[in-house]
């Protein structure tokens, strides 16, 4: 907790534009709040307040001015700048950043983050470590540490909490006030000398370690190698050891070097295993979401949902199949018939598979969030019917939202009411699905809808079995994102009669 009182409570404006909301967190010398910006309106921003004594204002005002003139999209835009004489507080505005920190993120994981995650995950912070190192004069951050670095929903990572940023002084030969997390800084910023680039690259290795051992070690010690875990590529080890050198001058002297390194192998290149990377369409994009929301209660968006999903697995492996509702109970169900346990005896893991796609049941938006950050090619969103914001949201986010509604002639009218309904969101991706539609029912709906993405589902008794017919439509409906491969048979129904 902040150690002296704010000055901020609910209601208060600061600068006579930003009025206090809530707060966001709190450390030993620094709050921070969201607030909401009077003369524009809707736009939420971030104050952090902090308490400087006099001695050290004119530096936290340069300090100020030295991050308002900084401009990288891994970093929050500092934007306002205040003070507070008589009661040695300032505050700086800066951008809110929706998301999760990573120590939030890891923590959702048990400690365990996709070994794919590790290295791109380090060449991003590289990326803005690189842009405040090479500034005049460079910047130095010195207070790298999973809760300052924020995970947003589309899984870029953002640097937070500027507190103790400082510029360097080349002509200094120590730093005048010692900062930085134990675990994280250099061995310089406890009094050895004036922190630099290369005290990043130490928290960086820090880092890297404390990812790499689930979150058990962030300093190089005996025997610490035997912790790493065994599936990460071995050539990570000695640039996670030089990193964390002792003396500056023996580690790696800038971001620029240790990016040239990791690329350097070819055992870091994000290229998964079995995917030709001479197949333009499966160049690698990033996780791609489908979204499949229910017109209503029994239209048959879980069937669907999980239809789509194994066909997905089939053609490129690697699929997540996401229950995001936290009291839905088909997951639950199907992963009693899955690991053979009693019913009402819910598993500790919401995690289990089938034929290779990963179900995760009772799932929220944070989990999302971490699931967004591994190796999946594809996540599958079974929203059920519910059209609550949260789920709505995702609907409207996704690459590929599915619209799931009766095929049943006097139900088909359901659909063109949901699209009336939002039609303040843009539809153009929208797809459509009916099963058991005649082919009569999808061509009005096409007209109405003015949109060629309605489809007809044939029946389908078994969405976990590949079905031909079934192929042909969702093959039209991916058509151009994945390749067209045929793979074998799934019998999970039958293995479990």
């Amino acid at each position: 907790m902040m150690k002296q009182p704010s000055q901020l409570e609910f209601g208060s404006i600061v600068g006579e534009r930003y009025r206090i909301v809530r707060t966001l967190g709190s450390g030993g010398m620094s709050r921070v709040f969201m607030a909401e910006d009077l003369k524009l309106p809707g736009k939420q921003w971030a104050v952090k307040e902090s308490v400087a004594g006099p001695q050290v204002m004119k530096l936290v005002r340069t300090e100020a001015e030295m991050l308002i003139s900084l401009s990288h999209p891994r970093l929050p835009r500092i934007v306002d700048f205040f003070e507070h004489p008589r009661s040695g507080a300032v505050y700086l505005v800066m951008d809110y950043i929706e998301g999760i920190t990573l120590e939030a993120y890891m923590k959702g994981y048990q400690g365990y983050i996709p070994q794919e995650q590790i290295v791109p995950f380090a060449l991003q912070v590289l990326d803005v470590l690189d842009y405040l190192h090479t500034r005049q004069p460079p910047v130095i951050y010195r207070d790298l540490k999973p809760t300052n670095i924020m995970l947003t929903p589309e899984m870029e990572f953002i640097l937070i909490d500027f507190g103790i940023a400082r510029s360097y002084k080349a002509e200094l030969d120590q730093d005048t006030v010692k900062l930085g997390t134990v675990g994280f800084a250099a061995p310089e910023q406890y009094g050895a000398g004036q922190t630099d680039a290369r005290s990043d690259l130490y928290s960086l290795g820090a880092l890297l370690l404390y990812l790499c051992t689930g979150g058990k070690y962030s300093e190089w010690t005996a025997g610490v190698e035997g912790y790493i875990r065994g599936e990460l590529p071995r050539q990570l080890i000695p640039v996670i050891r030089k990193l964390l050198r002792q003396h500056p001058e023996e580690r790696f002297q800038s971001a620029g070097e240790v990016i040239g390194e990791l690329r350097h192998s070819a055992d870091f290149q994000p290229v998964q295993q079995g995917i030709s990377v001479n197949d333009a369409s499966m160049d690698y994009a990033g996780t791609r979401v489908v979204a499949v929301l229910g017109v209503s209660a029994g239209s048959g968006a879980t069937h669907t949902a999980i239809a789509v999903s194994h066909y997905l697995a089939r053609r490129t492996r690697s699929v997540a199949l996401v229950e995001l509702h936290s009291t839905a109970k088909a997951f639950a169900r199907l992963q009693e018939v899955v690991e053979g346990t009693s019913v009402g005896q819910s598993s500790s893991s919401r995690r289990f598979e089938v034929d290779g796609v990963h179900y995760w049941r009772q799932t929220s938006r944070a989990d999302v969030i971490s699931l967004l950050g591994g190796s999946y090619r594809f996540i599958v969103l079974d929203l059920g019917s519910g059209q609550d914001n949260e789920r709505l949201e995702e609907f409207l986010r996704a690459d590929y939202p599915l619209v799931v509604g009766s095929g049943a002639e006097w139900r088909v009218q359901d659909i063109a009411g949901l699209a009336r309904s939002l039609q303040r969101h843009p539809q153009h991706k929208w797809n459509y699905c009916l099963p058991l539609a005649t082919s009569e029912a999808v061509r009005r709906l096409r007209k109405e809808l003015d949109h060629d993405k309605v489809f007809a589902l044939p029946f389908h008794s078994d969405p976990f079995e590949r079905d031909d017919e079934v192929d042909q439509v969702l093959d039209e409906l991916f058509r151009g994102v994945i390749p067209d491969t045929r793979k074998k048979r799934f019998g999970f129904l039958k293995r479990q009669r």
